[in-house]
């Protein structure tokens, strides 16, 4: 009898101590990604867009009201850079993925680098990604070789759609992009052409492949990372069928209103599956919306629309704050507070380190990380960011500083197809006073450099330490000792 209550017993903690581990482990929330393409800080109702573009968006609007809005989120100037860095928490000149590739050839993210997918895989999440990679395309740089359980997308960008309509690609042995889809493991294989017809359906397609991914996950009651880097508003703008010619205000603005349906599809999902509370929600973009000088010309331009950087300057390609600063907006219900709204600068290589921190996951201590914790801000029990700046990169090269509200420019292009002016003095604007960074304050302000200047010497020390893997570098690879 004693042996048959001690064994009894014995159960009886197994027993609480394996309820114990699945509710520990369902108490790491699920973590929604949507990360747009070319999508001004301008665009949503929340930063003061919607309805003035031509589409109310009401889901994002209510998603940027029931948790905290971002005014000050900075982002790469370009595609490649923005998702290196929020993939790695590092700048991207670190990663060798400073600019947008050209040539073809490899490029991306070397499997040496730690992706936030593969911190979360470690940390017991599935991962789902459902979009636009930018970070390579040839054997063991797709999104499954970075932490990635599975994906369907495409693997660079959409302006290669139009080009089967340009006179000359036909004749030019240039081969054309696809839509890929794989598991981790294998490799992903071509499922489709990415053609303009498919530009049009893919977002839709993405949704519910997300919607899919979240239903499985919750079935399996396992934590699930979805990341949907979104397709839209990158040129060429061709909204769905179902939403082209809907708010008879054109094209932008009726992708406006697709991009606020698919973002309410997902919330719903969410709020159907009954995780609503613990899944952390985030809404924001890769860089800038596009722009162009009056009179440029443009293949396919029909296609062409510029978007909207609200109160900034300048657009993607370039150091000014319209190419910098993206909408942001994030929900975690009984987590982070609703209603906040915090001009604070955070960066998205913050998300990596953040992420870790809710997920129970390790951040990497072999290398440099960029990314800071900003837990406390985001759930509002701190008012100040855990960063006062940023270093403004175009390409491999520094073009300036950011240190709380002052911008000190070394370098400044207007657009994507102007000449660049290198001063040898720097340019200072006062973001509170000129946000569309006209008037040079250097005199009187002449301290701002000596207070903003100390972050970059750090981080140049920082890049001699730790030299940035070169652009194109193959794997493996493996940093030199130190």
């Amino acid at each position: 009898m004693r042996v048959n209550r001690a064994v009894t017993a014995f159960l009886a903690v197994c027993a609480l101590a394996l309820c114990f581990s699945a509710a520990h482990a369902q108490d790491k929330p699920n973590i929604v990604l949507v990360f747009m393409d070319n999508f001004g800080w301008g665009e949503p109702g929340f930063n003061g867009g919607g309805i003035v573009r031509g589409a109310p968006t009401p889901r994002l609007d209510t998603l940027a009201s029931e948790g905290i809005r971002l005014t000050n989120f900075n982002v790469e100037s370009q595609c490649t850079p923005s998702r290196a860095a929020i993939m790695s928490g590092r700048y991207a000149i670190r990663t060798g993925n400073g600019t947008v590739p050209l040539g073809g050839g490899v490029y991306g993210l070397v499997q040496w680098e730690i992706t936030m997918a593969e911190m979360l895989s470690d940390a017991g999440y599935a991962t789902g990604m459902f979009g636009k990679w930018h970070l390579g395309h040839t054997e063991g740089r797709f999104p499954t070789d970075q932490g990635f359980d599975e994906w369907y997308g495409i693997p660079n960008s959409s302006d290669e759609t139009p080009w089967e309509v340009l006179d000359g690609y036909a004749e030019s042995g240039v081969e054309g992009t696809y839509i890929y889809e794989g598991k981790k493991g294998s490799a992903p294989q071509r499922v489709m052409d990415y053609d303009l017809e498919q530009r049009a359906l893919i977002d839709l397609e993405l949704t519910k492949r997300s919607i899919d991914f979240m239903k499985r996950q919750v079935e399996a009651k396992k934590p699930f990372f979805l990341y949907v880097p979104y397709t839209m508003t990158h040129y060429p703008l061709i909204p769905h069928p179902d939403f082209a010619g809907k708010t008879g205000n054109g094209r932008f603005a009726d992708v406006l209103a697709q991009i606020d349906a698919y973002n309410g599809m997902l919330l719903d999902t969410v709020d159907e599956l009954g995780i609503r509370d613990n899944t952390l929600f985030i809404f924001t973009a890769d860089n800038g919306p596009e722009l162009l000088p009056e009179g440029s010309n443009t293949p396919s331009v029909e296609y062409f629309i510029p978007g909207c950087p609200g109160p900034w300057r300048g657009s993607l390609f370039t150091g000014f704050e319209g190419s910098l600063r993206v909408p942001f907006a994030a929900r975690w219900p009984g987590n982070i507070p609703a209603g906040i709204v915090s001009d604070e600068i955070v960066h998205e290589m913050d998300l990596f380190p953040t992420f870790a921190n809710l997920a129970g996951g390790e951040v990497p201590d072999d290398r440099v990380i960029d990314g800071v914790d900003q837990t406390g801000l985001f759930m509002g029990r701190q008012d100040k960011s855990n960063r006062e700046g940023v270093i403004v990169y175009m390409g491999n090269d520094v073009w300036g500083v950011k240190w709380r509200n002052w911008k000190l420019h070394l370098k400044e292009q207007q657009n994507i197809l102007s000449g660049t002016v290198d001063y040898g003095v720097p340019r200072i604007y006062n973001l509170y006073k000129d946000p569309g960074e006209t008037q040079n304050v250097l005199f009187p302000e002449t301290w701002v450099p000596k207070a903003a200047l100390g972050q970059l010497g750090a981080h140049v020390v920082s890049l001699r330490q730790e030299p940035p893997i070169k652009p194109g570098t193959k794997d493996p690879y493996q940093p030199a000792k130190k």
